[in-house]
């Protein structure tokens, strides 16, 4: 197992390093000054942002400097937001971000699972249509769609039982849980799919047989044989999703103005803000690497049948 994962951080590091090659010459593809549209107040800032950053220097001294201080974990200065560090902005928005993101792959992992195993338990009965309806709207509806009926749904019922509910998200975990539950609606719906195909299989394979032939009772069968195999394909989607999810959802953050990563990152768009750009695509690339990571060894506790010495 020290040796798997051994090789798998090296491949992690290198993709970390492509993901940050990638994103600096890319943000240099993009046209006009970093410094321009009076971000930098006087001239004595320009000259200094300049020399930290290396704009006057050659392309290739500005990559080796932007490597150096992405190894340091230093992603610079805000050109927008005065006086914040772009790893600060980063460490409040993934907190809340994080949050929203915990929440809603509880509400999609733990639907998906249960939703995918009733589907499969009761197929082609009312309880699979009625399941299998409500999937696939969930994969092909838009969040956005269901973020805004969220919003109508909440003002409406403030409206008719006298009530405060929150219809916008801040950092507090009540006003985050329609956010959160909209955030894993789609990946929810995939789940409950990919489960359902997955138990299908394992019910008709040859194991699962063997122990009903046995006389083991149907909960044993379900939860030592069923549901252990069939879960493996859930465990490995399960990972980027994480990722995906907490790392935040810039569509569902911004209806809902969750002030969370994504919210950062698309700010830092609109105002062309370079080190917070960088820094939020760097920071969501390592951050999916790793998930990938820790998915990969999980994968392999769970499923014994999986030689990790000899991958």
């Amino acid at each position: 197992m020290s040796k798997y994962i051994f090789k798998r951080l090296i491949s992690g590091f290198i993709t970390v390093f492509f993901i940050a090659t990638f994103t600096f010459f890319g943000m240099h593809m993009v046209p006009g000054d970093p410094l321009s549209n009076d971000k930098a107040m006087t001239v004595e800032s320009r000259d200094a942002l300049n020399k930290k950053y290396g704009f006057d220097k050659p392309l290739y001294e500005q990559y080796f400097i932007f490597l150096k201080n992405t190894a340091k974990g230093d992603f610079g200065v805000s050109f927008t937001k005065k006086g914040q560090d772009v790893t600060d902005i980063i460490k409040q928005g993934f907190y809340v971000s994080a949050q929203l993101g915990v929440l809603a792959i509880l509400f999609a992992a733990v639907g998906g699972i249960l939703w995918g195993a009733i589907t499969a338990k009761y197929r082609n009965e009312w309880p699979d249509y009625v399941i299998v309806v409500f999937v696939i709207l969930g994969i092909s509806v838009p969040s956005f769609v269901f973020a805004s009926f969220a919003q109508l749904g909440i003002v409406h019922i403030n409206q008719t039982f006298n009530l405060v509910l929150p219809y916008r998200g801040d950092d507090t975990l009540v006003s985050l849980l329609v956010p959160s539950l909209v955030l894993g609606l789609g990946t929810m719906a995939f789940l409950t799919r990919l489960m359902r195909s997955s138990l299908l299989e394992v019910i008709n394979s040859d194991f699962v047989r063997t122990a009903k032939s046995k006389g083991l009772s149907p909960r044993k069968i379900f939860m030592n044989h069923e549901l252990r195999n069939s879960i493996l394909p859930v465990i490995t989607i399960i990972g980027p999703a994480i990722a995906s999810i907490t790392t935040g959802s810039f569509v569902i953050e911004t209806i809902f103005t969750i002030p969370g990563l994504g919210k950062q990152f698309v700010e830092g768009v609109q105002q062309n803000d370079y080190t917070l750009i960088m820094g939020t695509t760097v920071f969501y690339g390592s951050f999916l690497v790793l998930m990938v990571l820790i998915v990969d060894i999980i994968y392999g506790f769970v499923d014994p049948r999986i030689q990790v010495e000899k991958s």
